[in-house]
């Protein structure tokens, strides 16, 4: 065979050996880009809005929040529905506010109701989609054997039922709680007397269900028990922060957060996976110095002005979410579900939920604005948010009295009761510490928000104006 020949077939090997590596490469990515996303989500306990150095602190550092935000997504309007542990997860966890399914307050150990197994979380509409999924931190849905997570949509479960201050230790109310549990599944496997190492010991497991979950979509829920008081930091942080305690408390939270993220980057899973960082409520201002930020924001925890309902919230996704997108369009907790359901095309649950997919503005879009409410106490619908706009109704709230010295030992101040009379309509874009009530120059506005209220209340009625509402749904109860 001539020399000519032999280039001739060496040049047309080469040539389908190309095209043949191009099309492979082309289907990787292809079945890469197609496959269901991981998905991590993270929720801190009474985190403020200001807690964050993207958010605004300044007295300790939050490096790897700060390179998420950076990252992805961040919100400067994103919000929980309630201001209070039990309830906020309620309707993180089912895309529901939470007074429509009777879960209330803050369950403790003597709760004999959870969430209604009825009820899909999460967990649930994933793991039918074929996710594994896990469960890390803080559950407060139940401590009863059939409202733990194993039995609502987790494959498993580690941490606390309830929260971290409910334990014979407490400030005000020592010798009421029983020792506090760790739960290993449904099993309670030890009893905290120190919490310096809770934060850790979270990290640990979480990191252990990426690695073991590595070859399949899976859904982690990391519920954090910091910075909730009693405030615990192990020695790697210790009196690393300007502020000390509480700052040395969300430096630890951060490196969590970082490790996560590090082990996902180490796997080669980083691509393929969302990271959700957001809060249940604002801070405990009662705590003093053991309590976060608002960032200026009104009143805190347990409070429905935005101080108490208004938290950061953090999206990734590379090559998915926009890179250091700042947010203004409002979104709530309660849009996580049903987002996740879009993305991973699976199925929403058959019981009517409150949220709506917000993968339109995750890309960088926009959408019509969609009204919000804030309930708390026992089915007290106390606001509604519309965009930049805000109405706070007529009720009564607990605040710090004015002149409060900021207490320095983790025992609180007592709170004082203050009522707003009437209606009162916010500019949040202009006024986000909710000062000024423009009221009188909006009555259109004014007029929109409150249809928008009536709304509600027939649905899922107001103990503050005795409305019953048709919508509602019963928790489950154990005798």
């Amino acid at each position: 065979m001539r020399l000519s020949h032999l280039l001739c077939l060496f040049s047309l090997f080469i040539t389908l050996a190309w095209l043949t590596s191009c099309n492979t490469k082309t289907e990787e990515k292809e079945k890469t880009s197609s496959s269901k996303p991981n998905i991590i989500l993270i929720f801190a306990d009474d985190m403020g809005y200001g807690d964050l150095g993207v958010y605004g602190a300044t007295a300790w550092e939050t490096p790897n929040l700060d390179q998420m935000a950076a990252d992805g997504v961040r919100f400067t309007q994103f919000y929980v529905p309630h201001a209070v542990c039990s309830a906020s997860r309620a309707a993180l966890l089912t895309g529901t506010y939470s007074n429509r399914l009777e879960i209330f307050g803050a369950l403790d150990h003597t709760a004999t109701h959870g969430l209604n197994s009825e009820e899909m979380t999460i967990a649930e509409m994933l793991k039918a989609n074929g996710y594994a999924t896990g469960m890390v931190g803080k559950w407060h849905l139940g401590h009863q054997v059939p409202f733990l997570p194993t039995e609502q949509g987790f494959d498993s479960y580690y941490g606390l039922p309830y929260s971290n201050d409910m334990w014979p230790h407490h400030p005000e109310a020592k010798d009421y709680y029983p020792p506090l549990p760790v739960y290993r599944n449904a099993t309670v496997i030890d009893t905290l007397d120190a919490q310096s190492m809770l934060t850790t010991h979270y990290t640990e497991e979480a990191i252990k269900f990426i690695e073991k979950s590595k070859d399949r979509p899976f859904f982690l829920y990391f519920a954090h028990s910091m910075p909730h008081v009693p405030l615990f930091v192990s020695d790697k942080f210790k009196g690393k922060s300007k502020q000390g305690l509480y700052g040395d408390v969300m430096m630890e939270v951060d490196w969590s957060v970082g490790e996560v993220r590090k082990k996902i980057e180490e796997l080669g899973i980083a691509d393929n996976t969302i990271i959700i960082f957001t809060s249940d409520n604002g801070p405990w201002l009662s705590y003093g110095e053991h309590a976060g930020l608002t960032g200026g924001l009104r009143e805190g925890k347990g409070t429905s002005w935005d101080g108490g309902i208004r938290e950061p919230g953090i999206f990734v996704w590379p090559g998915h979410f926009p890179a250091g997108k700042v947010e203004e369009q409002a979104a709530m907790t309660i849009d996580i579900l049903p987002t996740l359901a879009e993305i991973t095309g699976s199925n929403l649950p058959e019981l009517p939920i409150d949220g709506r997919s917000i993968l339109a503005i995750l890309e960088g879009k926009e959408m019509e604005a969609k009204p919000y409410f804030a309930y708390y106490n026992t089915n007290e619908l106390q606001a509604v948010i519309h965009g930049q706009w805000k109405l706070v109704l007529p009720h009564s709230y607990r605040s710090i009295p004015e002149g409060t010295t900021r207490r320095k030992d983790g025992i609180p101040v007592k709170y004082h009761m203050l009522k707003l009379e009437e209606d009162a309509l916010f500019d949040l874009k202009n006024d986000p510490n909710e000062t000024t009530d423009v009221s009188a120059n909006n009555p259109e506005i004014l007029a929109k928000l409150n249809q928008f209220a009536e709304e509600a209340r027939a649905d899922m009625g107001d103990a503050l104006t005795k409305t019953e509402g048709t919508g509602l749904r019963k928790a489950g109860r154990v005798e």
